[in-house]
């Protein structure tokens, strides 16, 4: 496509391919609308590939009063995990609990606690945590997750790794999830649904000509532009919202994000089993250590101003001291720097009204439409990954007043690629992968049925031996699965397959990493993936 004549009017063209940009093309392509999407990167490439990696109703977003917030993620949890049992699953949680434990001072439970119990002096007691608990486990209709138990620690698996100190703890349950694959098969899915996915090009701008959309975009690896018209903008920038907001629409509205960078780090393997932590902090914040890839722990988050979306997010030494620190004051072995295999930080976009803290400031998100430029543009601010299907749905709603005819909601009880199995089926369909194809291993079999689901035999084909998968670059990623993911799943570099379609990267030697780029350098094409098949 040259630059020139704008193509045949679609009806939405969405800017942004993180988990909210795919969430939204998914859904209207499903109910009939005509949707280009362009992401200047990868797919996931920023905030959505750099979370926690949990589907969970965000049991402190009680204390701020967040009810709808925390219900809806609640009842999401379970949709989510149908729709997608292999690349999410259950987890348990343990909250070791200690008299020191404090809240945050902005929150609103805090303050009316310090009110009506002066002598607490912001202090979380046990009966309060029960009282969340109990919400947690009910306000969302809970049908497939267990409930919240409580645990003595002394001599138990939960307690070894914890100072000893720590005597009793509360148990409840939330979900996994990969976040960088959920995007890509929401992605694949509004393809396959009619969506045209443009990844690599930046729309450089958009402006109104006879109440279209004209969108100039550039592909940021050939250079080569393009025009296109749209009856609707979806403003789904993450971060960058703003800035398309100001320069590439140049509206005049003063909505905006406040953008909180959260790091992460991953440890060699803490502890023995596959639960994982809730820790508080004196100073009122939480963090998660989590079983991370079978060898590793993932810590995290922190939560820091990051004032240009810009500016690539990293995780500082002052981050990794703080979470280093914080997990040290639970756990009976202490962490240094040299446990540190990998570190990772994302950019969260949070709606800004106007918190008094990174900590306080909401996760709920929040939809705008804004007809003043001549055409209607929806902004979408905010949003956790947990709710990205009802913002979706929510945003459809937006955009329903501007399209006659739009089809009913229906991403409730369609699974994503992949996903057409039994939540609680991995097991078995591993074990039947490895029946097909008796040369896998066992931890290979459970890895491509995490990645792919029921198109592990896709990406296998008719391979009746190792040697048929072709080259192995590393910890069993072969050519047919690189071939799979460049002619399926947008991939084009070593980051895209090894950080964001895997997270292989943990396993490859600089050697193989380089083998992995010489090839996909001869054998990637320019070809979406509708256009490969």
């Amino acid at each position: 496509m040259s630059k020139g004549a704008p193509t045949e009017p679609v009806d939405l063209f969405v800017i942004g391919g993180g988990i909210n940009g795919c969430g939204i093309a998914r859904d209207a392509a499903g109910r009939g609308l005509s949707v280009r999407l362009a992401e200047m990167g990868d797919l996931a490439q920023a905030t959505s590939s750099s979370s926690t990696k949990l589907f969970h109703g965000g049991l402190r977003y009680l204390e701020f009063f967040e009810f709808r917030l925390v219900r809806e993620a609640l009842e999401e949890r379970e949709v989510l995990l149908r729709n997608m049992p292999h690349i999410s699953w259950p987890m348990r949680f343990v909250l070791p609990y200690h008299k020191d434990m404090r809240f945050e001072k902005a929150t609103p439970t805090s303050r009316l606690l310090s009110f009506a119990m002066p002598w607490m002096r912001g202090r979380r007691p046990a009966w309060l945590i029960r009282l969340g608990l109990f919400l947690y486990d009910h306000l969302g209709g809970r049908k497939i997750l267990p409930g919240t138990a409580t645990l003595s620690l002394p001599g138990t698996a939960e307690g070894a790794p914890l100072q000893p100190r720590f005597e009793r703890a509360y148990e409840y349950s939330d979900c996994w999830v990969e976040d960088s694959r959920l995007v890509v098969l929401n992605a694949r899915d509004a393809e396959a649904r009619g969506a045209t996915i443009l990844t690599r090009t930046k729309v450089l701008s958009a402006h109104v000509e006879d109440g279209l959309w004209i969108v100039e975009t550039q592909n940021t690896e050939s250079g080569q532009k393009a025009t296109h018209s749209a009856r609707m903008l979806v403003n789904a920038g993450g971060p960058w919202v703003g800035e398309i907001l100001s320069h590439t629409i140049r509206s005049n509205s003063t909505e905006g994000v406040r953008l909180v960078r959260g790091s992460h780090i991953v440890t060699r393997r803490l502890y023995d089993h596959d639960k994982a932590y809730f820790f508080q902090g004196e100073d009122g914040r939480i963090i998660f250590a989590i079983p991370y890839e079978q060898d590793f722990t993932l810590i995290g988050t922190t939560e820091c101003a990051h004032d240009d979306p810009g500016e690539a997010p990293r995780c500082t030494e002052e981050e990794r001291d703080y979470l280093i620190d914080f997990a040290g004051r639970y756990l009976k072995a202490p962490i240094t720097a040299e446990d540190i295999v990998w570190t990772y930080s994302g950019v969260r976009p949070l709606y800004d009204e106007g918190a008094s803290s990174a900590t306080a400031a909401t996760r709920d998100y929040t939809l705008k439409v804004d007809s003043s430029a001549g055409a209607p543009v929806l902004n979408v601010f905010g949003g956790k990954i947990t709710t990205y299907r009802r913002l979706a749905e929510a945003a459809l709603d937006k955009i329903a007043p501007h399209f006659q005819g739009l089809g009913r909601k229906w991403t409730e009880t369609a699974p994503l690629p992949g996903g057409d199995f039994a939540h609680d089926g991995a097991r078995a369909l591993a074990e039947g992968l490895r029946g097909e194809y008796p040369f896998l291993e066992a931890a290979q079999a459970a890895r491509l049925v995490r990645a792919y689901g029921t198109e592990a035999r896709a990406v296998l084909g008719k391979a009746a031996s190792a040697a048929d998968l072709g080259q192995d670059f590393g910890a069993g990623l072969t050519r047919a699965e690189v071939d799979w993911l460049m002619a399926h799943e947008y991939a084009r570099t070593a980051d895209d397959i090894l950080w964001r379609r895997s997270k292989l990267g943990l396993r490859l030697s600089a050697d193989q990493v380089k083998a992995l780029e010489a090839y996909l350098k001869t054998h990637r094409r320019d070809a979406s993936p509708a256009a490969a098949e």
